[in-house]
């Protein structure tokens, strides 16, 4: 048998922001890697020592090739962490349903996917699912309605998942706010950003490794959610 602390961990979207430093974290603490990346970028050439797949999650065929791939070369995953995500607000040049469909494919069709495939790979007490889902999620979004309805239901699927695969695999979420800024987001739109939480900050992504780190050390923690909104709920 594989010794559990050599199984890799899966985690999706790494190619920029969230996804990019977990798999760099866990490369530097000698952890084993597999990160997925729809697009390359030039930070991917910085994650040496990570099995990079490309996977358009959009396309059937690429996840269906992405689980035969980690079933052919691993008999065992540490932690399966569901970051891959897209951002798409309500538009006239988008067709509303293909809007919908796209969000609910990439944040809840393919973790469903993924987790049903691959759950026999997390047997034991030591297998983890997370799910990266947002603070919108709870609060619902006038701009991103579909976004805010896809990464609901990946929270609803975090309840399920934890229930059907206990006590052998834990499965939690954690629902970020504003975490760090792009690099062209303007003064202004930064500080109304800041405004909405009591904290007033942009922790960065150290405050979402922090609490990956934790559920992944975590014995008993299942079926819950962390919220990492600054008190944004209270404000």
């Amino acid at each position: 048998m594989v010794n559990r602390s050599s199984a890799p961990i899966l985690i999706t979207g790494v190619g920029k922001r969230i996804g990019f430093a977990l798999c760099k974290h866990f490369l530097q603490q000698g952890r084993d890697v597999i990160g997925t990346y729809r697009s390359h970028y030039d930070a991917l050439d910085e994650l040496e020592g990570a099995r990079l797949i490309r996977a358009d999650f959009t396309i059937q065929a690429d996840i269906d090739h992405l689980v035969e791939v980690i079933k052919r070369e691993y008999p065992q995953l540490r932690a399966i962490i569901h970051n891959a995500s897209d951002w798409l607000a309500e538009s006239e040049e988008i067709p509303a349903a293909e809007t919908f469909q796209r969000m609910m494919q990439i944040h809840a069709a393919v973790p469903y996917q993924l987790n049903l495939a691959l759950k026999d790979l997390l047997n034991g007490r030591a297998g983890d699912i997370i799910h990266l889902t947002d603070y919108v999620a709870e609060k619902g979004s006038r701009k991103h309605i579909a976004y805010a309805a896809s990464k609901a239901a990946l929270a609803n699927m975090t309840l399920s998942f934890s229930a059907l695969l206990a006590p052998r695999v834990k499965v939690n979420a954690i629902a970020p706010s504003l975490i760090m800024f792009n690099e062209d987001d303007s003064a202004e739109y930064r500080q109304k950003a800041l405004e909405k939480s009591l904290m007033k900050v942009a922790p960065g992504e150290q405050e979402v490794i922090e609490a990956v780190v934790y559920l992944l050390k975590s014995h008993y923690i299942t079926g819950r959610t962390l919220s990492l909104d600054g008190g944004r709920h209270l404000n």
